[in-house]
């Protein structure tokens, strides 16, 4: 793993700072999942959303330039008897393509969740891929028993317990923020702001569709 010799400082995004986040979360994201992205749009729309926690959204600099970025939003859990828990969901998080696998994505997350333990909050649920997140201590949610419905566990589906044990004893059900309905065709339009990058097929996509349709057996 490189080593940063920058200054590192991480700190609260502020509205200046919206279009460089942005165009950096597009960078990051850019062919990895699907030819092109639409996780720029969805930090577009997150900010105005009652979801939204403005608190959590930090921005990684180097020397003062900002090189990643994180954001959260709420969503909940229902158990068996309907009772509802709010948690929160993580993501979109981006690190600029020059400066990943140099541990800043986990600094960054390792920072916010400090932060959202400070808040309140107790769970941090993502979808995602499981070796990017289980190095920052996100397990199976199939370990917490939270499923998408009965008994259907993504293997996307990650949790992370700031509180210990704060989960056990029941069975949940995970519900994301309506926020995460991203409408490609509005999508698309929005990126037409954004200079051109080519759009075009990468072997990380089928990973990606392979993951994030795929559940795990009890």
């Amino acid at each position: 793993m490189q080593q940063i010799t920058g200054n590192i400082e991480i700190r609260n995004e502020q509205p200046s700072d919206y279009r460089t986040v942005e165009e950096l979360t597009r960078k990051a994201f850019w062919n990895v999942y699907i030819p092109g992205c639409y996780e720029h749009y969805l930090v577009h729309t997150m900010r105005d959303h009652p979801d939204f926690v403005p608190e959590l959204a930090f921005v990684l600099t180097v020397d003062g330039a900002i090189v990643g970025d994180v954001m959260f939003t709420k969503a909940k859990l229902t158990d068996e008897n309907d009772e509802i828990k709010q948690v929160l969901t993580l993501g979109p998080i981006a690190i600029h393509p020059d400066y990943q696998h140099m541990g800043l994505g986990k600094k960054l997350i390792a920072h916010s969740l400090e932060r959202a333990k400070h808040l309140g909050f107790d769970t941090v649920v993502l979808m995602g891929d499981p070796q990017n997140y289980v190095g920052a201590g996100f397990k199976s949610a199939m370990r917490y028993d939270v499923s998408i419905g009965r008994h259907q566990y993504m293997t996307a589906l990650l949790l992370k317990e700031l509180q210990p044990h704060c989960l056990a004893g029941h069975a949940w059900h995970f519900h994301s923020s309506p926020i995460m309905d991203v409408d490609p065709a509005v999508a698309d339009e929005f990126d037409q702001t954004f200079e051109p990058l080519e759009k075009k097929w990468q072997p990380s996509q089928e990973t990606f569709y392979i993951i994030s349709r795929s559940f795990m057996a009890q």
